[in-house]
């Protein structure tokens, strides 16, 4: 009776081996030649996440061997290939603390640099791993000034520069949004005074022009004064930057009532082109 139930039970046993495939024999496989060569042949195909589960198997056993950089360079690159960016920044970050003198260093790093900007977020989003992309990308274009990956690198540069620029931009342009304009002057001075090349400064001192003149419209008439003249000062701040601006008709037609509430006579300086005219 029991070899009637035992012989069930190995055939069901056997059944299950043979339908294992050749891949998942391989990749439990103690034959690492044959673990290795399948890799790369995966790899070649365009089969990264099985060459990626192959290599990683490998890491485990090479370890100080001649082998061991070209299995984790290669496991980082199937990932990569794979487009699992986040996996392929960690493989590519261990090899290189592992290995910078490597063939394969240099290619490491830019790879690691390009799946750090992959993982960047939107603007309006956590900017850390923008940090931590710039960072990287700094000591890259330091360590390989004439990399042939040199205008990829600054073109990602100019990309997450714009994204803070922009995050800082609107950041304290909710203020004025939010008719709050006394917190919109102060976080809109305080971005230039962060960063005076923001690519929206000309927004930013128009912004803070207009919440200077609201906040002052919107006191109580003994502060008004006061307040007035801080908007002329923002007011010639702009207009001494950027006196074609698209708003300085708004901005002069400001400026005249303002002269008119300090019981002045209006007078507006003349843009470029109106000089030319």
């Amino acid at each position: 009776m029991k070899h009637k139930i035992l012989i069930p039970v190995i055939l069901v046993a056997l059944s299950a081996m043979s339908c294992k495939s050749e891949y998942e024999l391989l990749l439990s496989s103690s034959d690492s030649d044959a673990k290795y060569a399948a890799a790369f042949d995966y790899f070649n195909m365009g089969k990264y996440q099985k060459a990626a589960q192959l290599f990683e198997s490998l890491s485990m056993v090479t370890g100080n061997t001649e082998r061991d950089d070209s299995v984790r360079y290669y496991m980082g690159l199937s990932n990569y290939r794979f487009k699992d960016y986040y996996t392929a920044e960690t493989n590519f970050s261990n090899f290189i603390n592992n290995y910078p003198s490597s063939v394969f260093s240099e290619s490491a790093r830019y790879l690691r640099i390009d799946c750090l900007y992959r993982n960047t977020l939107r603007y309006e989003l956590d900017q850390t791993p923008t940090y931590t992309a710039l960072t990287a990308i700094g000591e890259y274009l330091s360590e390989y000034p004439t990399t042939p990956y040199l205008d990829i690198c600054q073109s990602m540069v100019e990309d997450l520069n714009e994204r803070l620029d922009r995050k800082a931009y609107e950041s304290a342009v909710l203020y004025f949004k939010m008719e709050d304009y006394k917190a919109a002057r102060v976080a809109l001075k305080n971005v230039l005074k962060d960063d005076s090349d923001n690519l929206y400064r000309e927004d930013i001192l128009y912004y803070t022009a207009v919440a200077s003149y609201r906040y002052a419209e919107m006191s109580v008439p003994a502060k008004q004064k006061e307040r007035f003249l801080t908007f002329v000062d923002d007011y010639l701040n702009f207009i001494g930057e950027y006196p074609e601006s698209s708003h300085r008709r708004e901005v002069d037609g400001l400026y005249k009532k303002v002269q008119k509430k300090l019981g002045r006579y209006a007078t507006v300086a003349p843009s470029a082109e109106e000089t030319e005219e």
